[in-house]
């Protein structure tokens, strides 16, 4: 408001004491004035004093000010807020669904505990779950690539690994393989990856031979054994062969089927009827970890003695399991992401090679097969469940 003329200036009580500075606000404006006598008599404008200032000013009231501290005090946390970094971003790719792979996440974000971070609090996670259809992962990873993530993890099989190197060639990829990452053209070598890869490795034509040990160990009599392949796989045919080696070494007669769907798992099924394998090797890779209740379910109907590479479905009713600790491998992938996220380069940290494995038998399965557990198989078991 203004004043007026020659009336005595309203201040604002205690603002001089809050801000340091007069508690009103006047127009400055010259003011002629005599010099003394060794001035020559000449005019000269001088500042005003405080005393002499004219009385006509503008004064800010209370409640002005007050609006103008409450906006000043609003916009410091809104100033301070845009001067943080922005959080990093993951993008978690993954061929499966997430109801079988609580654990495996609770490794991952472990992984990620492990080099600082917290989703949530220090990290966001984009997740894309292709739902065992692997015809939608070129979509999902387009997808985080627009999203402009940090990292992206390539998990629950190779497909997904290259649906993430297909769609990007600069955001660093940390996949999860159980085929040989080389062979695969993930990377150029394991030990120096030399791309935006790098990652994990299961080791699966030895898995493989060893399963059919277990196998023979848990169900001695048998002497012919069925086993399950996925075609699309490129590790499928070492793959055979190792078995195939195995099978010779142990006096086993082994029989292929081909599956890579649900129809196909069914007709492999459906041979078995004719065949009467006494065992069954159940294969790893998308087309089985996503349809594991069929694949148990089956066994269980045609009861017939199945060892699996997850652990996933023993807990379903699966008979054994034996393969690399996905718990400890997607923690392995945290880890990995982790150091991306503080600097470090796809191209300088090795693929790790799982060095966990864990044996799991569900004894209930068994004792409905009419199968005896020996000793010296319960005693390696990581978990028997009852």
């Amino acid at each position: 408001m203004f004043a007026d003329a020659g009336s005595r200036p309203r201040n604002c009580s205690g603002m001089e004491e809050a801000t340091g500075a007069p508690g009103s606000f006047a127009v400055y404006r010259p003011i002629g004035g005599r010099a003394s006598g060794r001035d020559g008599g000449r005019v000269v404008n001088r500042p005003p004093s405080p005393l002499t200032m004219p009385s006509s000013r503008h004064t800010i009231g209370r409640r002005e000010f007050i609006t103008l501290l409450g906006g000043a005090a609003t916009a410091w946390p809104l100033a301070a807020r845009a001067q943080q970094p922005a959080m990093p971003v993951i993008g978690f790719l993954h061929a499966q669904s997430p109801d079988a792979y609580t654990e495996p996440l609770r490794g991952f974000r472990q992984g990620l505990r492990e080099t600082g971070y917290v989703e949530g609090e220090t990290v966001a996670i984009e997740y894309r779950w292709a739902e065992s259809r692997m015809d939608r992962l070129p979509a999902l990873a387009a997808e985080l690539v627009h999203r402009k993530v940090d990292v992206i993890a390539a998990t629950g099989g190779h497909p997904s690994a290259i649906a993430a190197k297909a769609a990007t060639t600069t955001i660093p990829i940390v996949f999860i393989a159980g085929d040989d990452p080389v062979r695969l053209g993930f990377v150029t070598s394991l030990a120096r990856p030399d791309g935006n890869l790098t990652g994990v490795n299961f080791f699966a034509e030895e898995l493989a031979a060893k399963r059919l040990e277990l196998l023979r160990e848990l169900v001695p009599g048998a002497t012919r054994v069925a086993v399950l392949v996925n075609p699309t796989s490129p590790d499928s045919g070492s793959t055979v062969r190792t078995i195939e080696a195995a099978a010779r070494t142990l006096g086993l007669k082994i029989q292929v089927h081909n599956a890579s769907s649900s129809r196909e798992i069914n007709e492999a099924f459906a041979t078995f009827v004719r065949e009467r394998p006494d065992a069954l090797v159940a294969g790893t890779g998308p087309p089985f970890t996503g349809r594991r209740a069929q694949l148990v379910q089956l066994a269980a109907f045609h009861r017939i003695p199945t060892i699996y590479a997850a652990r996933q479905n023993v807990e379903i009713g699966g008979l054994m399991s034996y393969g690399a600790s996905l718990p400890d491998a997607y923690r392995q992938v945290g880890v990995y992401v982790g150091r991306i996220l503080k600097g470090a380069k796809p191209a300088d940290l090795p693929v790790v090679q799982s060095s966990k494995f864990e044996l799991v038998i569900n004894a209930e399965t068994a004792r409905m097969l009419g199968l005896a557990l020996p000793p010296t198989l319960l005693s390696t078991a990581d978990e028997v469940i009852e």
